[in-house]
C-alpha cells in the first residue's frame, strides 16, 4: 500500500528498512536462539548499543530530534514511516533512539527545557549516554488513569523546591538517570493547573527505587515504584513554568501516542508476515494452511484493519503539525490502533500454533509488548471517554431528527 508522504519520508523509511532486514532483524534472531542473552538486560542494552552505531552509520539515528542536538530533524509526519520500520523488531526502536519513554521525554525536554536543561539532559539523552523515566503515575488513592487524583507535591523553600510522593510504574525507573517528575505546586488549585514537572537526577538524596514491578512484555525495560522523600531541587529543575506541568504533558502525550502507534503498526505487520510465511511453508489436513480459505480471511483482515490505522495516525500528525490539539482524533487513533495490532498479532500467534506461543520466533513477545499498549499511553476506556465527550456534546445533538419518532397513539 503506497502513502502520500514526502520524499524525505519515504527515503528514510526505506534506508531503515535496509537497516532492519540487513542487520536489526538478523541480530534479533540471534538473541531469540539463546534466551539467556535476549532475558539478560544487559546483554540486550549491549545489542542496542552496537545496532546504534548502525544507525548512525547509516544516518538515520534519532530522526525526530532536531539536527542542533544530534538528531535527523524529521518532522512529525516525515517520521512516521520510520517509525514503523523500526517497530518490526524488538531491537529497532531501541537501536534507533526512537524508544519509550525515553523518545517522549526528549521531546518534552526539546519542548519545554531551558538551554540549560537541554545541555545537561538532551543531549546525552540522544546520544544514547542517558536514559530517562516520567514519573506521574502512583499507587491506590493517587494519579492513575484519572491524574486529577495526584497526591505527590512539590512545595517552595526558598531557592529550592522540596518533592515527597510514591509513585509506580515508572517506565525505565531502574536504569533511569533522570526522573520527569510530576507533583503538585499549588494545592488550592485544580491539578490540571496546579501542577508541575521537574527534572530530578537519580543520584538526589531522597530517591528511592524501592523495587522493579514485575510486568508484561518490554524485555530489557523495567517498571519502578519510587518514593521521593524531602528530595531537594532548584529552582532551575523545573521544566516549563510554574503550575504548567498538565499542558506540558499533554504536548508530550499527543506526538507520543501516535509514534507508539506506528511502532506497534510495524510490530503488527511482521508478525503478519510470519504468519504468511508460516501458512505458506505449513501442510495439514491435505494441502497448505495458505490455501484455506479462513487462514487468508483472518489475514486479508488484520492487514485491511491495519491500513485504516495508517491513515488515521497520518490524519491525526497532520492536524497536530497544524497547530491544532487533535485530543478526539489522537484518541480515536490511539485506542483503534492498540486494538488492531493486538488482534492481528492474535491472528499471527494463532495461525502459527506452536510456534506461535513458543519464544523461538518473537510473536509470544510481540503479544506480550502490544498488549500493554491498550493499558500504557492511556487506557482504552480513558481515550473513549474523551471521544463520547464530542460525539454527545450538546450541539452535536439534532432534535429536529426525531420529528417523525414513533409515538403512543400516532401522535
Amino acid at each position: 500500500m503506497e502513502y502520500d508522504g514526502s520524499e524525505v519520508a519515504r527515503e528514510y523509511a526505506e534506508t531503515t528498512r535496509e537497516l532492519l532486514d540487513e542487520v536489526v532483524i538478523p541480530r534479533e534472531r540471534e538473541l531469540l536462539r539463546n534466551r539467556d542473552e535476549f532475558e539478560s538486560r544487559d546483554r540486550l542494552n549491549s545489542a542496542v548499543d552496537e545496532l546504534r552505531d548502525e544507525a548512525r552509520e547509516r544516518g538515520v539515528y534519532a530522526p525526530q530530534i532536531p539536527e542542533e542536538y544530534g538528531g535527523q530533524g524529521l518532522s512529525l509526519t516525515d517520521v512516521l514511516p520510520t517509525f514503523e520500520e523500526a517497530g518490526r523488531s524488538l531491537l529497532g526502536p531501541g537501536a534507533l533512539r526512537i524508544s519509550a519513554p525515553d523518545e517522549g521525554n526528549m521531546h518534552t525536554i526539546e519542548l519545554a527545557g531551558s538551554e540549560e536543561q537541554k545541555e545537561r539532559w538532551l543531549r546525552p539523552l540522544v546520544k544514547g549516554e542517558a536514559r530517562s523515566a516520567f514519573s506521574m503515575t502512583e499507587p491506590h488513592g493517587g494519579a492513575g488513569s484519572d491524574p486529577k487524583m495526584i497526591r505527590t507535591t512539590a512545595e517552595r523553600d526558598g531557592d529550592e523546591w522540596v518533592i515527597d510522593g510514591h509513585k509506580w510504574w515508572t517506565s525505565q525507573g531502574v536504569e533511569a538517570d533522570v526522573y520527569l517528575v510530576m507533583a503538585r505546586t499549588d494545592n488550592d488549585a485544580h491539578p490540571y493547573r496546579g501542577c508541575s514537572i521537574f527534572l530530578v537526577p537519580a543520584d538526589a538524596d531522597g530517591v528511592e527505587v524501592v523495587r522493579d514491578v514485575p510486568h508484561m512484555g518490554e524485555s530489557g525495560m523495567s517498571h519502578a515504584e519510587m518514593r521521593y522523600d524531602n528530595v531537594r531541587v532548584p529552582d532551575e529543575a523545573m521544566l516549563g513554568t510554574e503550575n504548567a506541568g498538565f499542558m506540558i504533558a499533554q504536548q508530550r502525550l499527543g506526538p507520543a501516542r501516535l509514534t507508539h502507534c506506528m511502532r506497534f503498526a510495524g510490530m503488527a505487520d511482521r508478525a503478519l508476515g510470519i504468519a504468511v510465511a508460516y501458512a505458506s511453508n505449513r501442510h495439514a489436513f491435505g494441502d497448505r494452511l495458505a490455501d484455506k480459505q479462513e487462514t487468508r480471511f483472518k489475514i486479508v483482515d488484520a492487514r485491511t484493519r491495519l491500513h485504516a490505522v495508517r491513515t488515521m495516525v497520518r490524519h491525526a500528525a497532520r492536524e497536530v503539525e497544524n497547530d491544532r490539539r487533535a485530543r478526539v482524533e489522537v484518541a480515536m487513533s490511539k485506542t483503534f490502533a492498540a486494538n488492531v495490532v493486538q488482534e492481528a498479532i492474535d491472528t499471527a500467534v494463532q495461525v502459527c500454533g506452536g510456534n506461535g506461543i513458543g519464544k523461538d520466533l518473537p510473536l509470544a513477545d510481540f503479544y506480550e509488548n502490544v498488549r500493554a499498549f491498550r493499558i500504557v499511553d492511556g487506557a482504552d476506556e480513558v481515550h473513549k471517554r474523551s471521544i463520547a465527550k464530542r460525539v454527545f456534546d450538546d450541539d452535536a445533538v439534532d432534535d429536529s431528527e426525531l420529528e417523525n419518532l414513533t409515538r403512543y397513539g400516532g401522535f
